[in-house]
């Protein structure tokens, strides 16, 4: 079976969504994968990038398509109109990325990706990030890991003459803060800090805005098959093995 993933800028779900895809690559499934611009920079500050290569490993619909190196008509995503896969998913879906496709914009390879998905018949699969399952209106608090992050007071309070992570720092990306834009996520910061002042992983707490819950139940209304994680995935997937 033909899969296609789209993967768009969140971190929330995201070391989940790679796992669950890794999965099925190693069930036999053949897995497109199209990365958004900000999926490519989350990718790499949570140090996931990597792995993208275990599941898309290049050959013909195994490519990795980033959003970076497709020109403005985005032509990869007219494989959807012959019908090369048997699905689409979106995993994990910003607010933004539901909004979008919620009021109909294909401006971006994952939105247009999916709008012609759709028109083409193919099924498609989002697990958003910003919807609360259960809730009256899909609105409340989840939680999120995030990426490293240097701990401001306990660094100042030790005021080191020599910045041992910044020195270890392969990217760069370390000064009074780490530039997320430059952090790759190989963690090599946090061993060498001698103080506990950077960490990473750590939950915080995000409100589910009104109106992207209504983007997420608009998207029923579509036709889009709404995921509640990651891990539904396979199982979503495995009726229409009996197809392709």
């Amino acid at each position: 079976m033909n899969v296609a993933w789209c993967v768009t800028g969140a971190g929330h779900f995201l070391k989940e969504s790679v796992e669950a895809f890794k999965h099925l690559r190693e069930q036999g499934v053949k897995i497109t994968t199209l990365v958004s611009k900000a999926a490519e920079e989350v990718l790499k500050m949570y140090g996931l990038s990597p792995q993208l290569k275990r599941i898309s490993s290049g050959g013909y619909l195994e490519e990795i398509f980033l959003e970076s190196e497709q020109g403005a008509s985005f032509p990869k995503a007219g494989r959807f109109l012959l019908r090369k896969y048997a699905a689409l998913v979106v995993s994990p879906a910003t607010a933004n990325t539901v909004a979008k496709i919620a009021s109909g914009i294909a401006d971006s390879l994952v939105t247009n990706a999916v709008s012609l998905a759709m028109k083409g018949g193919i099924p498609v699969f989002v697990v958003p990030t910003d919807f609360i399952f259960g809730s009256k209106d899909g609105t409340g608090v989840l939680r999120s890991k995030m990426p490293y992050i240097v701990n401001r007071e306990v660094c100042q309070a030790w005021k080191c003459e020599h910045c041992s992570p910044r020195e270890v720092c392969p990217q760069n990306a370390i000064s009074e803060q780490i530039d997320l834009l430059r952090c790759d996520g190989c963690g090599r910061c946090v061993s060498a800090c001698p103080h506990g002042a950077i960490r990473g992983g750590e939950d915080v707490e995000i409100r589910v805005r009104k109106v992207d819950a209504k983007n997420v139940l608009t998207l029923v209304t579509m036709g889009v098959h709404v995921l509640r994680s990651p891990g539904e995935i396979s199982r979503a997937l495995s009726h229409l093995e009996r197809i392709y």
